[in-house]
């Protein structure tokens, strides 16, 4: 948990000269909009999902290395936790940049759905945060306990919201967030499947990789939509806006 602290300047120091980079150039008409504000943030997360995800799978095989000294053994198991955690945190924001991003290409949320989607990123985060760092407590195993519960919640609802927004005509304008969305379901399950421990692991590490990698497919190509970019000011109303 030190080196991690230790190396949040380091991070902290990265954004700031990303930031620095992004802000408006003197004399430019415009700076970062919101839309490609989510659009970074939706890359970003998806680098540090599959990007980590990788890295923990190689540790996972160096902790069971036959061979291996048992310090060596440890470490690689110490490791795989904290680099899990940052592809958990960034799973966790994934559906709210990606629900914001969705009412830019024209579909639009009730106000309970969006107050839904603002909200489900944040409280995960915080669910996985405080799981990690007060593990071995009492509230970090509430935490976790309930981080998993939200999992299974996630993994059911977001089908049953494709279907319901593809029979109400929702998705017509941008039928590819529906796929995109499924393809989340199912990487989040092969997670939990994964985590169980049950056999043919591979597969469903290959499952969560493909799954992953094909949803970054359709989000370049968007297949079939048809609906223009929404106003920033609109995006603005519908967060705001009342029942």
């Amino acid at each position: 948990m030190l080196r991690i602290k230790n190396c949040l300047p380091v991070l902290a120091a990265s954004c700031w000269a990303g930031l620095a980079m992004a802000a408006p150039v003197p004399g430019a008409d415009d700076g970062v909009t919101t839309l490609e504000w989510l659009q970074f943030l939706h890359i970003f997360l998806f680098v540090f999902w599959l990007g980590p995800d990788v890295a923990a799978w190689i540790w996972s095989r160096k902790a069971v290395e036959a061979g291996a000294p048992p310090e060596m053994q440890a470490v690689s198991r110490q490791m795989m936790t904290r680099v899990e955690m940052i592809s958990r945190a960034s799973m966790s924001l994934m559906l709210t940049v990606g629900g914001l991003l969705s009412h830019y290409v024209g579909l639009d949320h009730p106000w309970w759905q969006m107050a839904g989607i603002v909200l489900l990123g944040p409280v995960w985060l915080l669910l996985i945060l405080a799981g990690f760092f007060r593990d071995g407590t009492p509230f970090g195993a509430t935490a976790l306990r309930l981080e998993t519960a939200l999992r299974w919640v996630v993994i059911i609802a977001v089908p049953l919201s494709v279907v319901w927004s593809t029979l109400g005509g929702r998705l017509d304008v941008a039928p590819y967030v529906g796929a995109k969305l499924l393809l989340f379901a199912a990487v989040l399950l092969c997670w939990q499947l994964l985590r169980t421990g049950l056999p043919r692991s591979r597969l469903y590490l290959a499952t969560v990789w493909t799954g992953l990698l094909a949803a970054a497919f359709l989000g370049v190509l968007k297949p079939g939509a048809t609906a223009a970019p929404v106003p920033v000011s609109s995006v603005a109303a519908s967060v705001q806006g009342s029942p």
